[in-house]
């Protein structure tokens, strides 16, 4: 009996992928075997409250509502209807393979200490970690359960990823996909992750931590880690893949905006565990991030409407939606440092500039963004982290900067050309280290299983040829 190509691929590609999760589970072992045990340094007191465990378990879902089903639908329903399942299926697969991966190893390379760049293997596979363990939020001594914090950091991992395959919908393989995640999150993500947000907390302020961290750029809650990765990863993959056969030829538009602006809401909602939950506890601060992300989101929604009826002479539903996304993308990282008028500008200024980007550099360029990842996701992050280190400022409304080396850890602001220019090495080490590091992990894909699908399966859609399913029947 001849196997089909697609299940031999899918298995070769599950194959490959179970060595690459073998590997690093043996080079952990090996690691703690290897390393002699560090003293045990006396634990300090923390006080854990059930309010902010509460919120952070809530946040929690709130992010995995983003991803499945919020980012499959909005991504879903921009595509065409042959290839809607295969949308569908890479994000729901993305999220349950980087889950695995994270409580392996992605967990201690993203928060233990290790160097400048990632950290090690102490916590692979959970090492450690138990009911007993705590993670320090942003107030000395106040800490909740380290599992809790594990998995909110999760669903980060596993959204990330999947925002990447939006550029090159519509003609990747899922092998294709699956493999170049395990790698991705591996060798860019995590190492991103630590670069960003891994210190000490405020009772170690002074212990090291990661590169950008270092720079003294700060990012709420992942405007370089998790949209300006993915979004410079997502034109890489579009620029090496190619573009969809037809592209500008035939009729590509969306085949369901029902469900994009159902997705889209979602969105929205789930945003709120991405961008209040960042703050690790129920305070004012995460009353500063929820409604920075209320009012960022609309005004960055109306602008788009307004430039569309302006220039288009209508407003669309996929630009509301667009500017909606584009300002959730720039507030992530200012979320509870910008004070809300400042966020209501951020909103405004980020879908002028997103708009020219999708509407004018993609066509004068000529790449295909299919979903326009890069155009939303990487240019709306990098608007929204050099803006958080203007609007930080208290002068401007902003929260200011706590210096954790004071005794009563005083917020203030060391000036609009030093914070900028710290957010602006932040942007420059994250384009570099994902662009350079997703151009060669793209390329390993390709040697090992391909990236493109055959012409006759891109012709005939995904959904039959990579799944054997159809999204809609007559």
């Amino acid at each position: 009996m001849k196997i089909p190509t697609s299940l031999t691929s899918a298995a070769r590609s599950t194959l490959l992928g179970s060595l690459a999760l073998i590997a690093f589970g043996s080079l952990a072992a090996f690691a703690q075997e290897a390393a002699p045990a560090a003293p045990a340094a006396a634990a300090p007191a923390f006080t854990v409250d059930k309010g902010d465990t509460t919120w952070m378990m809530i946040s929690t879902v709130l992010v995995l509502l983003m991803t499945i089903p919020g980012l499959a639908l909005f991504y879903g329903g921009l595509v065409r209807a042959k290839n809607m399942l295969s949308v569908l299926m890479q994000v729901f697969t993305i999220t349950a393979v980087v889950m695995l991966i994270w409580v392996f190893y992605g967990y201690s390379l993203a928060f233990t200490p290790g160097n400048a760049f990632f950290g090690g293997f102490s916590k692979a596979f959970l090492a450690g970690v138990d009911v007993t363990t705590l993670s320090e939020t942003f107030s000395k001594g106040v800490a909740i359960p380290e599992l809790v914090f594990v998995v909110f950091q999760m669903t980060f991992a596993c959204i990330t990823p999947a925002l990447i395959v939006g550029a090159f919908a519509e003609r990747i393989k899922f092998s294709a996909v699956v493999l170049f995640v395990i790698l991705w999150v591996t060798f860019v993500y995590f190492p991103i992750a630590h670069m960003v947000w891994f210190w000490g907390g405020p009772s170690a302020y002074s212990d090291p931590s990661g590169l950008i961290f270092g720079f003294g750029a700060i990012d709420f809650a992942g405007g370089t880690v998790v949209h300006i990765n993915a979004g410079i990863a997502g034109l890489v993959g579009a620029l090496m893949i190619g573009k969809r056969a037809g592209y500008k030829k035939d009729i590509m538009a969306p085949h369901s905006m029902t469900l994009t602006m159902v997705g889209a809401s979602l969105l929205w909602v789930g945003w709120f565990g991405f961008n209040a939950g960042s703050n690790l506890e129920a305070n004012a601060y995460a009353v500063l991030a929820m409604i920075n992300t209320f009012v960022a989101t609309a005004a960055a929604t109306v602008v788009w409407i307004l430039l569309e009826s302006i220039l288009r002479g209508k407003a669309s539903m996929l630009g509301a939606v667009s500017g909606a996304v584009a300002g959730l993308v720039a507030v992530t990282p200012a979320a509870g440092f910008a004070g809300p008028m400042g966020a209501i500008v951020l909103g405004a200024i980020v879908t002028v500039v997103c708009y020219f980007f999708v509407a004018v550099v993609k066509n004068t360029f000529d790449y295909d963004d299919s979903l326009d990842v890069f155009g939303i996701h990487c240019v709306g992050g990098i608007v929204g982290a050099l803006g958080t280190g203007i609007l930080v400022n208290p002068a401007l409304g902003g929260a200011g900067i706590v210096d954790y080396s004071t005794a009563d850890f005083a917020a203030g602001y060391a000036g609009t050309a030093t914070q900028v220019w710290a957010q602006f090495k932040g942007v420059a080490v994250t384009l570099l280290w994902s662009g350079i590091g997703s151009a060669i992990l793209y390329k390993i894909v390709d040697l090992i299983v391909g990236l493109r699908a055959a012409p006759e399966a891109e012709r005939e859609g995904l959904d039959l040829t990579s799944h054997g399913e159809a999204a809609y029947h007559s």
